[in-house]
């Protein structure tokens, strides 16, 4: 067994959306535009965030390589300085007889307050090559006197033997050193001849202090000197709007004695930042424009022409009338709908005609009501859909959406109230493109009822006075084809099943088709009568000898056994508040001209019913030539 798929319309009970053609175009297009919008804004984010971000790296690592050329090009400023007093004779001469009379005047004059300033140093020290300290003198600018620090930390660099390799072959070399709370560039020389000649006697130093505003002179930022950093890395900590960066300021050994911190405005993230919600924005705007445009479209080409359509129909129902639809010459769906049903009208005008003037001839044309009858089964979908699509209020309300788009031209709209309404619009226009589709899928199923109205109609006029002609007909194939009658029946939500294998029998194809269609309307009606909001339909087929038996079951009403007798004379109704029963009536007198019969069960009312149709199974030779 296969079990038929109709959506929201089988299954059990009604979905609990809305129930408006305009709802629900409304729901879907909002769906579809929060879709795209997310999908844009992600497709945006993953273009414009990691390419700014680059950027930013970029620059971040172009601040910390300018703070470090900075800081080397002090440090090596210091050590231009001092190779002037490593590579002079008079220095040469000191290191060799420091306790001469010589040797006190030129401490007196290398050494003085005088010297050291114009020098732009603050600390000098002369050490000899084993390590030991000649001299060294600090001047503190503020109080005058000497630091103990500077002969502090020469000491520790000389037990380490560090001079040598700051020098290195060039004879010079510079660091940065601690001197309590103070920073300072040290220029180291050797001390030699000022031909360069002789063997070195040791070096000679000057340290120059570095201060949090030299280091924002030279980099041009508001930095300072963070003593307490003691990382051999830079650090880089984001902020919302700013980037904190510290820079180490690398001591004799390699490790940060300090480090220079400062801060820079994240200019490239806030332009990405900028960037993306403008492209958001217009994207957004983009949405809101296609929106608009495609309510016009769907409201001037698909609403108005369905309450053409619906109104007609209508005036048709209520008067009886035959007048032919205005066919505007529309070449598309709505066209050729038009067009079928002036076809119809027409037929069936020229059919009531002719039955006005003939009897229904061994159960094939009773009446013209019972033409009515099949032909309103049939036309049941096709009302149903035009009912519920004009029911419907438009998508949107054109007022709205010209109310938000003013207000999304406006600047001075708060971010929080530009997003709500960017939101509504990307929504109606989602749920505006769903609507559409689902319109066009609903058309077609009352396009393919349309025909089938057409077909019934040609076949009573063309048999009216005939014996059917039998055919090899796929019994499976026509249930299906009428399953439409109670997918949508207006009063119940109703689950239906039917064989999924091909099922041969000998029939009249149009007449079977409209007996099974009666026998599931009256079906669906059943059911509802139980006042139920849901139930179910199942067909069986299978083959007893050579016969095929068709079982039509429901969950419905049913009806006591006392009724079996009288349940297929014409105008008898099982349901009290029924009149007429000229559908069971006009079936049973098909099928006996079919050759084949039709009987209904029940156990009881209020426990459902089941029509029970047997037909002459074809011959292999017949079978072969359908095949």
């Amino acid at each position: 067994m296969r079990r038929s798929r109709f959506g929201m319309w089988f299954g059990g009970a009604r979905p609990r959306g809305p129930a408006s053609l305009g709802a629900k175009l409304v729901l879907i297009l909002t769906a579809v535009g929060v879709a795209g919008a997310l999908g844009i804004t992600l497709l945006l984010a993953s273009v414009i965030t990691p390419s700014f971000s680059a950027l930013e790296t970029k620059a971040i690592a172009g601040h910390v390589e300018r703070t470090r050329a900075a800081l080397a090009e002090y440090a090596a400023k210091v050590e231009n300085a001092v190779r002037d007093y490593g590579d002079w004779t008079q220095s040469y001469a000191y290191m060799g007889a420091p306790s001469s009379a010589q040797s006190a005047a030129f401490e007196r004059d290398s050494f003085s307050p005088l010297a050291m300033t114009n020098l732009g140093v603050q600390g000098m020290a002369y050490i000899r090559q084993d390590g030991r300290i000649q001299i060294a003198r600090w001047l503190d600018a503020k109080t005058g006197r000497e630091r103990a620090d500077l002969r502090a930390a020469l000491v520790r660099i000389a037990a380490h033997g560090d001079f040598a390799r700051i020098v290195g072959t060039s004879n010079s070399g510079h660091f940065y050193a601690r001197l309590g709370t103070i920073v300072a560039a040290v220029g180291v020389a050797q001390v030699r001849r000022s031909d360069g000649t002789g063997d070195p006697r040791g070096y000679v130093l000057m340290a120059r202090q570095i201060t949090s505003s030299q280091i924002s002179a030279l980099l041009q930022l508001d930095a300072r000197i963070d003593l307490a950093a003691t990382g051999d890395r830079e650090s880089v900590v984001p902020g919302r709007n700013t980037m904190a960066i510290a820079v180490p300021i690398p001591g004799v050994d390699g490790h940060a004695i300090a480090a220079a911190r400062f801060h820079i405005v994240r200019d490239v993230s806030l332009l990405g930042r900028r960037m993306l919600l403008l492209a958001v924005a217009g994207s957004t705007l983009l949405l809101l424009i296609v929106l608009v445009v495609l309510r016009r479209v769907i409201a001037r080409l698909v609403l108005a022409p369905l309450q053409r359509v619906e109104r007609h129909m209508q005036r048709v129902r209520a008067s009886g009338s035959m007048a032919l639809f205005d066919d505007d010459g529309r070449r598309d769906e709505f066209g050729s709908l038009g067009r079928s049903l002036n076809a119809m009208l027409s037929q069936l005008k020229d059919l009531r005609e002719q039955i006005e003037v003939q009897s229904f001839a061994l159960g094939r044309s009773e009446s013209a009501v019972a033409v009515m009858h099949n032909v309103r089964n049939a036309l049941n979908p096709i009302s149903t859909i035009l009912s519920q699509g004009i029911a419907q209020p438009p998508p949107i309300d054109r007022s709205t959406v010209e109310r938000a788009l003013a207000e999304l031209g406006r600047d001075d709209i708060p971010a929080a109230r530009r997003a709500k309404l960017s939101t509504f619009v990307t929504a109606a226009l989602a749920a505006e493109i769903q609507g559409r589709e689902t319109m066009r899928g609903e058309l077609q199923i009352g396009r393919e009822a349309m025909a089938h109205v057409l077909e019934i109609i040609g076949q009573q006029q063309k048999q009216a006075h005939e014996r059917p002609t039998l055919e090899v007909c796929d019994l499976s194939a026509i249930v299906a084809r009428n399953a439409a009658i109670a997918r949508y029946s207006d009063a119940a939500s109703i689950a239906f099943s039917f064989p999924a294998g091909t099922h041969f029998a000998l029939a009249n194809r149009v007449i079977l088709s409209q007996v099974i269609g009666n026998l599931l309307g009256n079906a669906a009606e059943a059911i509802a009568a139980t006042g139920r909001d849901s139930g179910s339909i199942g067909v069986t087929i299978h083959e007893s000898g050579d016969s095929v038996i068709v079982h039509i079951r429901d969950d419905g009403e049913g009806f006591d056994a006392s009724a079996t007798a009288t349940l297929f004379q014409r105008g008898f109704s099982t349901r009290e508040h029924k009149s007429g029963g000229l559908g069971l009536h006009w079936c049973a007198n098909s099928m006996n001209a079919m050759e084949g019969s039709l009987r209904l069960e029940s156990e009881g009312r209020g426990r459902g019913a089941v029509a029970v149709l047997t037909l002459k199974t074809p011959e292999a030779d017949r079978l072969a030539k359908a095949a």
